[in-house]
């Protein structure tokens, strides 16, 4: 290229150069002041951003990370109900629940007075092989003093669990005693219990109580079965009321040992999740027994796929109220710092076509948590014209009509029984009195009561104590006056709730729940419904 010409496009050379470097300087000067609107308007990440801002230019100094920690709670509720985070200090808590053990002393607790009571030692755990027993009071942990507003149960449980072989010294004081005395524990596997109770009710009906569904429950099942299958069993109740649910897989385990073979249990769909379907395999040893499953309001998830598949194969009787309506799965999701979230990806659906899931309005947590006060005050708990269905009919595998619009709807309704419900008795209930006067009652009287060793004959023995009268005194000293005509309208529901939280305290689950069935309104029909060869599979009726 010539002088000349060089010269002639010199100004336009010098322009370009002029131009890119203030858009180059204009970048940079924003990039580095902190000025960066303009690159955050056109970026996906929005919150990502905002974070930097408000670490780089908040008027304060601003904990990211614990910004971070409050938002994603706030965020997953406007989801759904059931999308949430899990910080990394409550991941252990959260699973060990449905896992089939977990490493700690091996006690049940209670805290009353700011100090942890031990409630029940599990037989042959660390606990009792070291020697303490229920009634004791724990005072310090590895030398340091435990009692006082620090006692939680969050804060209990993080000190009492940990690796298993590993030590912890407990500061004990024994009833009557007054000098504190010091246990060494180790800690070893404390086996969890999805089955807490079987035992046959008549000389025909096992009984079995599914607490939740958990890594073991199956397995479980399995040994219930062959206890219940010794003693003679030919029809079968299984409890699910007030389990809240668990595992999936554990449900449908379950499910496949009264099913013949190709039955459809549960299938689950979403967005990005395609159809899958869950089918039982002809190897349950079960396939034919009568079968009534009982449910309530707190019945859900995996409690619900179990009863949903029962009631639509026309496999068992369904007794109680209508289930929760909890039928959306999630999937947990694990960050690098330990913590997770547990994301819904799928619906649950019974084999009829129903949605599991109760309706919901996203973001809207209250109206979702306040729905069975709502269902309360609308009287579905005592009337079934109460109930509100989807108005959507489904049908089971031999044409019965059974309704979605969320949780299984019983074939059988049971009402919560209120005749003797009193103002008093609902305060003496909500207040904790109850729960503080059987475990002072266990306390005091235990010596005695350890010679009691089967649930009717503490009941025969705590029925002449008259400890209706007895919790009167204690609550009128402690805030609830004593009202002579609701205590004797309500006698028989005091003396049922009082006592079964004594039985509780000195023997076990089962004896518990043994108590607290012997006038149990579902029972009393699950009984009549094998009476009359009515449960599914029907037995023909008898010759005459």
């Amino acid at each position: 290229m010539s002088k000349n010409r060089q010269n002639k496009y010199m100004p336009l050379i010098m322009a370009v150069c002029v131009v890119v470097g203030i858009l180059i300087g204009t970048f940079y000067a924003n990039h580095f002041s902190g000025n960066r609107l303009s690159i955050i308007n056109s970026s996906s990440n929005k919150i990502n951003n905002l974070l930097h801002i408000i670490d780089d230019q908040y008027v304060d100094t601003v904990n990211v990370n614990q910004l971070v920690e409050k938002a994603m709670p706030q965020i997953l509720a406007e989801l759904d109900p059931h999308s949430v985070y899990i910080n990394s200090q409550d991941v252990q808590a959260a699973n060990d629940d449905l896992k089939g053990s977990f490493s700690g002393v091996g006690i049940e607790f209670t805290i009353r007075q700011d100090t942890i009571r031990v409630q029940n030692v599990i037989g042959n755990g660390p606990a009792e092989r070291a020697g303490l027993i229920a009634g004791d009071k724990i005072v310090s942990v590895d030398g340091k003093p435990f009692v006082g507003k620090e006692v939680t149960n969050q804060e209990a449980m993080r000190r009492l669990k940990g690796p298993k072989d590993t030590k912890v010294k407990l500061g004990i004081i024994r009833y009557g005693e007054k000098k504190v005395k010091e246990f060494t524990i180790t800690r070893g596997e404390i086996p969890q219990k999805s089955i807490t109770s079987t035992y046959m009710i008549d000389d025909e009906t096992g009984y079995i109580k599914v607490k939740n569904f958990g890594e073991n429950t199956y397995p479980e099942l399995l040994i219930a079965l062959a206890k219940l299958s010794q003693e003679g069993v030919e029809n079968l109740v299984i409890d699910l009321r007030g389990n809240l649910g668990g595992y999936l897989a554990s449900a449908v385990q379950m499910a496949n040992e009264f099913l013949p073979k190709g039955r459809l249990i549960v299938y689950t769909q979403g967005r990005k999740s395609p159809r899958q379907e869950y089918r039982s395999d002809g190897r349950g040893s079960y396939q034919h027994i009568p079968l009534v499953v009982l449910i309530d309001e707190a019945s859900a998830s995996s409690s619900e796929i179990f009863a949903g598949a029962m009631q639509d194969n026309d496999r068992a009787t369904i007794i109680g109220r209508r289930s929760f309506g909890k039928g959306l799965v999630q999937q947990p999701m694990p960050f690098n710092d330990g913590s997770m979230i547990r994301l819904t990806i799928a619906r649950y659906y019974t084999p009829s076509g129903r949605c599991i899931q109760k309706p919901y309005t996203m973001g809207d947590e209250k109206s979702y948590e306040e729905d069975l006060l709502e269902r309360y005050q609308h009287g579905e708990f005592f009337s079934q014209d109460s109930i509100r269905h989807s108005g959507k009919a489904y049908h089971t595998s031999i044409g019965r009509v059974v309704y979605g619009g969320g949780g299984i709807t019983p074939d059988i309704f049971v009402p919560e029984d209120t005749t003797n419900v009193t103002s008093y008795y609902k305060e003496a209930s909500m207040s904790g009195l109850i729960l503080q006067f059987a475990f002072n009652y266990t306390d005091n009287n235990r010596q005695k009561m350890n010679e009691f060793t089967g649930m009717k004959e503490m009941s025969a023995y705590l029925v002449k104590q008259n400890t209706v009268e007895k919790f009167a005194e204690f609550a009128n000293k402690n805030g609830l006056k004593r009202r002579n005509l609701m205590i004797k309208k309500s006698h028989k529901l005091l003396e049922r709730y009082i006592n079964s939280r004594i039985i509780y305290n000195m023997l076990n689950d089962e004896a518990w729940t043994q108590y607290l069935n012997q006038n149990d309104p579902a029972i009393a029909k699950t009984l009549d419904v094998f009476r009359r060869k009515a449960a599914f599979p029907k037995k023909a009726a008898s010759p005459k």
